[in-house]
């Protein structure tokens, strides 16, 4: 008796942790919300915990209470629904929308199911099964949608195969019921071994599982706030911080080459401002942000590096390419109509290209281009210059 006792004891223990636990990750996954821009995502997965953490206090009121039944039905609802909420954000979260008809009906079949099986005896096996098994198809499906989705690091692998685990989990439970036995009421439940191993790893599981999914939220708000702080927000380019980190990346991922670099400063900029007004050079600025993004070749960085000036880093790409693109960069935007400006003034550009090899560290080019835009502003502008080595001089010895 005073070992039962103990283990009934424990079985409450847990069955309060869970609680406190599953409601402490539905109110961080509210505040995540707030931040996050799968916020959709991280409302549903708070949902789902509230709602599954109520399965705890029915467990109780199966201990507690004289409302036996009501109390195990209302424990299997509260935690089908939970995780159908928490398959809900899965979906949101990996880009994978579910049916909520469809979610719906199966909910409606697994509670038709509880009270079919409610009164066999809890540890046979047909019941041990089919109470277990909505619980395993319903995150199965969740590790299913996380497959499928094109999303391949670290963190999502490791909440992949914690998925697996947790479908599996439930599944060895309704084996552990049967052997370990888990009584014959849902009262004589409170009271077994098995309720114990039950709710520790439910614990366990639970708290594995909400650590996991604000990994995966917290990871993308660093990474929504890193690119919002190397992105220039009226071009929709890098802006110079974003430009120099991204084109290190770029030339280590090809470090041989040849490589080329085209810079470029819009004419006559300040005068446009002063001219029309900033709404105007903004719009002159956003033009030339499109159509270079639309130009460019997809490995290409490009970035906003001052007010009116840009700049393209092609890897791989030969001089003569980049010679190419420049000059038709140049005459497509002299060709263009600007928004809010007379249909006779069209913006004009000065390029400066040239090309390097592995050998030159990205400094280097940039200091190179900036002199052959150099020479295209002093040639009158609207052109195409490529930087061109100095000679090298020769000494005569007498």
């Amino acid at each position: 008796m005073n070992n039962d006792w103990a283990v009934f004891t424990g079985t409450n223990l847990f069955l309060g942790m869970n609680f406190l636990i599953a409601m402490s990750f539905a109110i961080v996954f509210m505040m995540v919300s707030t931040r996050s821009r799968q916020r959709s995502a991280s409302r549903w997965f708070a949902a789902g915990f509230a709602v599954a953490s109520l399965s705890a206090l029915a467990e109780l009121v199966v201990a507690h209470t004289p409302f036996v039944m009501a109390g195990a039905i209302a424990a299997f609802a509260t935690l089908i629904a939970g995780l159908l909420l928490l398959r809900v954000g899965v979906g949101k979260l990996y880009g994978s929308d579910v049916d909520l008809v469809h979610l719906g009906m199966f909910f409606a079949a697994a509670m038709i199911m509880s009270f079919l099986i409610y009164p066999l005896p809890r540890s046979s096996i047909v019941h041990s099964v089919f109470y277990q098994l909505p619980s395993a198809l319903v995150i199965l499906s969740c590790a299913l949608v996380v497959w499928r989705s094109s999303r391949r690091v670290l963190v999502d692998r490791a909440f992949l195969v914690l998925l697996f685990a947790t479908s599996a989990h439930f599944m060895l439970k309704s084996l552990f019921s049967v052997v370990i036995g888990s009584g014959r009421t849902p009262k004589d439940y409170a009271f077994s071994t098995y309720a114990l191993i039950s709710q520790s790893t439910t614990a366990v599981l639970m708290v594995m599982t909400g650590l996991m999914l604000l990994a995966v939220l917290v990871l993308q708000i660093m990474a929504d706030e890193r690119t919002n702080s190397e992105v220039d927000t009226l071009s929709t380019l890098f802006n110079r911080r974003g430009f120099d980190a991204h084109s290190e990346r770029a030339l280590r991922r090809k470090p041989g080459g040849p490589h080329a670099m085209i810079i470029c400063d819009l004419d006559h900029f300040k005068k446009i401002n002063d001219t029309y007004g900033h709404v105007s050079g903004d719009a002159v600025i956003r033009l030339f942000g499109q159509l270079l993004s639309a130009s460019a070749p997809d490995n290409a960085v490009l970035g906003r590096i001052g007010g009116e000036e840009f700049c393209a880093l092609l890897p791989g790409v030969t001089l003569d390419a980049a010679m190419m693109l420049a000059q038709a960069l140049r005459g497509s935007f002299a060709m263009q109509a600007i928004p809010g400006l007379p249909s006779a003034f069209h913006p004009t550009a000065s390029f400066g290209v040239t090309s390097f090899d592995g050998a030159t560290d990205l400094s280097t080019a940039l200091r190179h281009a900036d002199q052959a835009l150099y020479e295209a502003k002093a040639a009158g502008r609207n052109c195409v210059r490529q930087f061109r080595s100095p000679p090298a001089i020769s000494l005569v010895v007498g």
